[in-house]
């Protein structure tokens, strides 16, 4: 289903934000990931002035960003993205909302700054996340993480983990240290490192 979306989003790619916005607060899930792909290929092309309008009209409209494929596919490409050589605060501030799903981005937007070998605010805001209640936002942990050691180095992933790891949620610290050799992994869930 999602590669005849991605036809659709790229044939009406001109839709105007406006009418964007209106695929967007639909009830039908499918609809709004379209937007949320039409968003994206909009921001590919855009200018500058359009993408940080992209940008903005991402962060006014995120409550219909509702569910982990919506900001799985838009956070980096657009949130990470725009803010890639800006102020992080907004991260911060996504990082502390109340909705799930803002905090969910805030984490998802830092995979664009570990692409380029820049894990510094995936760990910062890892770490404001670690109490957190929700298993979607451990599994969202745990991903950004295991892509720090993946993609940047293991041993800013481990120089991380360790003073925390004994009190990470269990899936957090399962999708972290997936990619590690068997023995450290192992070493890592018997709480023997």
């Amino acid at each position: 289903m999602v590669p005849a979306t991605r036809q659709v989003a790229r044939k009406y790619a001109g839709l105007s934000l406006p009418e964007t916005k209106k695929l967007l607060h639909s009830k039908i899930h499918e609809e709004r990931l379209c937007a949320i792909l039409i968003l994206i290929e909009k921001y590919r092309k855009a200018d500058d002035g359009l993408k940080e309008d992209i940008y903005n009209f991402c962060l006014t409209n995120t409550r219909f960003i509702n569910n982990w494929d919506l900001i799985d596919l838009s956070a980096p490409h657009i949130i990470g993205d725009f803010l890639r050589d800006k102020s992080k605060v907004k991260l911060y501030q996504l990082a502390k909302s109340k909705r799930l799903w803002e905090r969910r981005i805030s984490i998802l937007a830092t995979f664009n700054f570990i692409y380029r070998g820049r894990p510094e605010e995936t760990l910062k805001i890892a770490k404001l996340l670690l109490d957190d209640k929700h298993d979607l936002i451990h599994k969202a942990v745990g991903w950004m993480l295991r892509e720090v050691g993946k993609r940047c180095s293991q041993k800013t992933l481990e120089d991380f983990l360790l003073p925390r790891y004994k009190n990470m949620p269990r899936t957090m610290l399962r999708y972290a240290i997936e990619r590690l050799p068997p023995t450290t992994r192992n070493a890592y869930k018997q709480g023997k490192v």
